[in-house]
């Protein structure tokens, strides 16, 4: 299968390091997949679901230990320090290749070693990158196959040529101590060691997609962003696209398959991606995105026909589900289904379960692994080699006061610094602690493969490339009343705010300044079917000077951490919302501020 000689060439490297008992070239045949399932309902790696009620379906049960992307073991090896930045473990290249070549060593031995040639990206784009994914891991070769395009597709693109991104990738023995995450950016490659999770072991998605992309797009003129992407169509008008990066938690899947809400009648959403976006400009000085993969790889918890009818109706079929809990009937559930709890059920640690147990029933980062083209919003401009033309971009967090529903930024300079100085709190899912604020810079802090300051640079570099570019927003669906309620419907209901982003993307949409940018005036928003008091939308577009005082002053501290790679245009932003908070906050003095607000 493989007549490239490059690859050939690795793969017996990687064969005479790892001793496998045998080597299989993956091709991305229905007939492959089929052979690899039954041999993993063998071996126990799968669990075969109810096939009357859900076909296709299987659930997977990692080790307990080994359940989500491990960031402390996660490196960036550049030859200097520097260059990786403080937002990015580093490690030298040739330490990190000693390293981890003793722990390949063998480890293959009595395995299968698989290779898998894979395209991220449409066919034919200018915007796509071939990889070769080497595993001795089944369940990322099914993974990988519904992921992203591979086998003879991605062979047949590379053909003779050496330009390929070599992932590397062994379970190990699985061991915590013996776990690495590796790039190599300068060389292309990521090597991973010790994990079977999906961010550290299926190398197309956060490794290269991200890490390893946003560097080649920082050298070749582009963005490798952590963004869904949207087609939104008013009644009786053209499909505009848009792009988002949103924290983990912050409801970033359920808005790229939001189903519009009955009162707004002739809306239409389409899906293009719900995780990363890459962005080129085009010849008409706007901005192209596409979505590099062909899968979901979502978050299952909270998934209902409630919060995202769309994924619930996709991942009826054709699905992998990765630590959920399993009903007597071989159906899954997780804490947020549609269905109440089971009165008994196995977790997702294959032990005994009720609803009296402590435990969760399924892991909070339990996940679904479904084909893209399954999902009923899927858009059919998803393998547009040319991509879509993005109108708005936004940048979203969970915030339960400071950020108001919605602002709009004053340039595209004033965008970039809204998105590097993008915060969210946490949840109990996530760390064990509650509104705990954390910085996330375009939502890329843990995925930007070089120094996060000289990302900024490179996003406003972009930006001068670009005589008509998104007009950039902030959104928080999250912000609460003095009970901890949260005051925005949010779902679907949040189609009111994108039809406010695109009437302003369009000159159109009253607003009203602000110290932070431009926010709606109270009759901008269309509210019509849903019961929001007055007051409660007066809350929800607060801008108070005082609360930003506090927030100039975190911004200010973070941007230390980055010292000079910080960009001029950064600080001088930063300096104009220091400036109009001061103002703001000395009008007001001046004339007494109403504290109740």
């Amino acid at each position: 299968m493989a007549e490239n000689e490059a690859l050939r060439g690795w793969v017996d490297e990687v064969r005479k390091l790892a001793t496998p008992d045998q080597v299989v070239y993956c091709d991305g045949s229905p007939g492959q997949w089929d052979s690899l399932v039954k041999e993993c309902l063998l071996t126990g790696e799968l669990i075969e679901l109810n096939q009357q009620k859900m076909p296709g379906c299987y659930l997977h049960r990692s080790a307990a230990h080994d359940v989500a992307r491990t960031e402390h073991l996660t490196f960036v090896c550049t030859p200097e320090k520097e260059a990786a930045g403080p937002n990015n473990n580093w490690m030298a290249p040739a330490d990190a290749r000693t390293k981890l070549a003793a722990l390949y060593q063998g480890a293959m031995k009595g395995r299968t070693m698989y290779v898998i040639p894979f395209m991220m990206g449409p066919p034919n784009s200018r915007f796509s990158k071939i990889g070769v994914e080497i595993t001795d891991s089944k369940y990322v070769v099914l993974n990988m196959m519904i992921m992203t395009r591979a086998g003879k597709i991605a062979l047949d693109q590379l053909g003779t040529s050496n330009d390929f991104t070599r992932c590397l990738h062994s379970l190990g023995d699985l061991s915590p101590e013996r776990r690495f995450i590796c790039h190599f950016p300068a060389d292309n490659a990521v090597w991973s060691v010790g994990s079977g999770y999906g961010g550290n072991a299926l190398l197309g998605k956060k490794c290269l997609a991200l890490r390893l992309a946003s560097y080649l797009g920082q050298k070749e003129g582009w963005l490798a962003e952590h963004m869904l992407i949207l087609g939104v169509q008013p009644p009786g008008g053209e499909v505009q696209y848009i792009t988002g990066a949103f924290p983990s938690a912050c409801g970033k899947t359920n808005l790229a398959m939001l189903v519009p809400p009955p009162s707004m009648p002739g809306w239409k959403v389409t899906t293009i991606g719900d995780d990363i976006a890459w962005l080129r400009p085009g010849d008409d000085g706007r901005l192209y995105a596409v979505n590099p993969e062909a899968g979901f790889f979502g978050v299952v918890p909270g998934t209902s026909r409630k919060t995202n009818p769309n994924a619930m109706e996709m991942i009826q079929t054709n699905t992998i589900y990765t630590n959920v809990a399993l009903r007597p009937d071989n159906t899954p559930w997780w804490e947020g289904h549609d269905d109440p709890p089971p009165a008994k059920a196995i977790d997702w640690q294959g032990r005994p379960w009720t609803p009296a147990s402590t435990d969760k029933a399924a892991h909070p980062n339990s996940r679904f692994t479904t084909p893209a083209k399954q999902c009923a919003s899927i858009s059919p401009e998803i393998d547009n080699p040319n991509g879509v033309p993005i109108t708005a971009m936004l940048f979203g967090a969970r915030r339960q006061r400071v950020v108001p529903l919605v602002y709009q930024s004053r340039s595209w300079q004033h965008g970039v610094f809204l998105g590097a100085t993008l915060s969210s709190e946490t949840t109990a899912a996530a760390t064990g602690k509650v509104g705990v604020l954390r910085r996330d810079p375009m939502a890329m802090l843990p995925f930007a493969g070089y120094n996060m300051a000289d990302y900024w640079a490179h996003w406003l570099k972009v930006g001068k490339a670009l005589s008509d570019p998104p007009r950039i927003f902030r959104t928080n669906w999250f912000r609460t009343d003095e009970n901890g309620k949260y005051l925005w419907p949010g779902f679907g209901e949040n189609l009111r705010v994108i039809k406010w982003i695109l009437e302003r993307c369009a000159g159109k949409g009253s607003a009203m300044d602000t110290v932070i940018g431009e926010t709606p005036t109270p009759g901008a928003l269309d509210l019509k079917g849903i019961d929001l008091s007055g007051p409660a939308l007066a809350k929800l577009l607060l801008v108070d000077p005082a609360e930003w005082a506090e927030a100039v002053q975190g911004q200010e501290q973070f941007f230390e951490t980055f010292g000079l790679h910080v960009p001029e245009a950064i600080h001088t932003e930063h300096k104009r919302l220091a400036q109009r908070v001061q103002d703001a906050s000395a009008s007001s003095d001046l004339h007494g501020r109403d504290h109740g607000a």
